[in-house]
């Protein structure tokens, strides 16, 4: 498969050593494109985006904890039936983020919210953002101006994916706390 993101541009904007990869899945009903991307590609492990990286620690070895309905049910969360089946990929920022394995549209969980929003078409959206906020956040380090970037980046990653930016979610908020000075 021919992605836009590929292995090469990941571990350039975080080196080797910050790529997740998945392994291959077969599993009935999960997006070929989904399972292929987090097996070739990865998801890059960050202080802003946190990958999933041992589903066995610190959960009992009996808990399936990459299904949302098992991970919402060991803490006593509620889970909306629709996700339960949703995969966890990890954090951004302060929200969870999941993957529909049969559609492959990622959806983040906001912290203090008991509900959910799409956050990208697909998983090689969300990690060609994390590309995008990465160079964002390299860029800042030497001194560009904040809303320079902030505008480079609704430009750059919503001509990919618009979706991110349709609503409030963690890039809008992120981008404007950039925009005021908070970071």
């Amino acid at each position: 498969m021919n992605f836009s993101v590929t292995p090469k541009e990941l571990v350039q904007a975080y080196g080797l050593g910050n790529i997740v990869y998945f392994p291959q899945s077969d599993t009935a009903g999960f997006d070929a494109r989904s399972a292929s991307f987090l097996s070739f590609v990865g998801l890059p492990h960050s202080e802003v985006f946190t990958p999933r990286e041992d589903v066995e620690d610190p959960y009992p070895a009996g808990l399936d904890a990459i299904s949302l309905g098992s991970r919402f049910d060991h803490y006593g969360m509620p889970c909306p039936a629709e996700s339960r089946s949703w995969w966890m990929l990890g954090y951004l920022f302060t929200s969870l983020i999941a993957l529909d394995p049969a559609s492959g549209e990622v959806y983040a969980f906001p912290e203090g919210s008991s509900g959910y929003v799409l956050l990208h078409r697909d998983v090689e959206s969300l990690v060609y953002a994390l590309v995008e906020f990465r160079k964002l956040e390299v860029d800042h380090d030497n001194d560009v101006d904040p809303e320079e970037l902030s505008a480079r980046f609704k430009e750059t990653v919503g001509a990919f994916d618009s979706t991110p930016f349709a609503h409030e979610s963690q890039w809008n908020l992120s981008l404007e706390e950039l925009e005021h000075g908070i970071w």
